[in-house]
């Protein structure tokens, strides 16, 4: 297994693979590579902590195929991934993806073909430190991988062989296209709700701002309803509740890097979910905000890196 990206997702899922002895080599930069070989990868979790000592290439080092590939980066950083892994995979190799929104898969599909490509969610708040250790910000840790069209496979049973029982929740799904939108409306509604109303869940209901973010997960999911993935109403309900939650100190990683001045997946979240609302011809004004105000952070972050 190739696990593409040894950062904060990349890192954590693939080191509990690594201490579950399964046989994972992380694809990482030649920077990355020598902070791994000093100082090995460090995970600082509530599940546990570990030290590993990982096994490692770098791009140019890729001799041949391997039999799966886990992508977990940013989606920013997809492009330049695409080139680094291509020479991993071979005819029988299947790509797991583990980014966020549905960006990715069109373009996994015009370097590679519709065949290696599986859908994948994972579920996990971590970040690297200035150390480079993963910390995990809480319990949550799950991923879950299918076919898109649903089919049962051969390579999904050997996912499932593989990925469970290795420290965290795995499991396949028939729905992995369905379960996909269900992260990305989630989390387009949370994302552009903190970062343009810059507050946690908590400050933003504290300050009356309750009903801005369920008209956001109002917006997003009707993107999802004209894309023919309706999400039902118990996953409305509970996003609803998450969105306005007394007190609660809820983030998703967009908003930490905000605040943190690092770039943001604006164009994979918020701005996707924009232009598919545009060919629909669904208005959906508050998300534009959000996208337009993170899409100018991120201008001047590159103008001036």
């Amino acid at each position: 297994m190739l696990v593409v990206g040894a950062g904060a997702t990349g890192g954590y899922f693939g080191g509990r693979l690594a201490q579950a002895g399964r046989n994972v080599t992380f694809l990482v930069r030649p920077a990355r590579a020598e902070q791994l070989r000093a100082g090995g990868l460090h995970i600082v979790s509530p599940h546990g902590d570990v030290v590993l000592e990982p096994q490692l290439v770098v791009p140019a080092e890729i001799a041949a195929p391997y039999d799966v590939v886990l992508l977990a980066v940013k989606a920013y950083t997809l492009d330049a991934a695409l080139a680094d892994f291509a020479p991993a995979v071979g005819v029988g190799t299947a790509i797991v993806p583990f980014l966020n929104g549905m960006r990715h898969l069109s373009l996994l599909v015009e370097r590679f073909g519709e065949a290696p490509v599986l859908g994948g969610v994972c579920v996990v708040a971590t970040t690297l430190d200035a150390q480079g250790r993963i910390v995990q910000l809480a319990g949550m840790q799950q991923v879950v991988y299918g076919e898109r069209d649903g089919s049962a496979s051969a390579r999904v049973a050997g996912l499932d062989r593989l990925l469970p029982g290795s420290g965290f929740d795995a499991a396949s799904s028939a729905t992995i296209v369905r379960d996909m939108w269900q992260k990305w409306v989630m989390l387009a509604s949370l994302g552009s709700a903190t970062c343009l109303l810059r507050g946690t869940v908590g400050e933003i209901e504290a300050a009356g701002g309750a009903a801005i973010a369920l008209a956001l997960l109002d917006e997003c999911h009707s993107v999802a309803i004209a894309s023919g993935y309706p999400l039902g109403e118990e996953f409305l309900s509970t996003v609803r509740g998450l969105l306005t939650a007394k007190g609660s100190v809820m983030a998703p990683s967009m908003y930490r890097d905000l605040q943190a001045g690092k770039p943001v997946e604006v164009d994979q979240i918020l701005g996707d979910m924009v232009a598919r609302a545009r060919q629909f011809g669904i208005a959906v004004p508050l998300l534009a905000a959000a996208a337009t105000q993170l899409s100018i952070y991120q201008q001047r972050l590159s103008a001036n890196p």
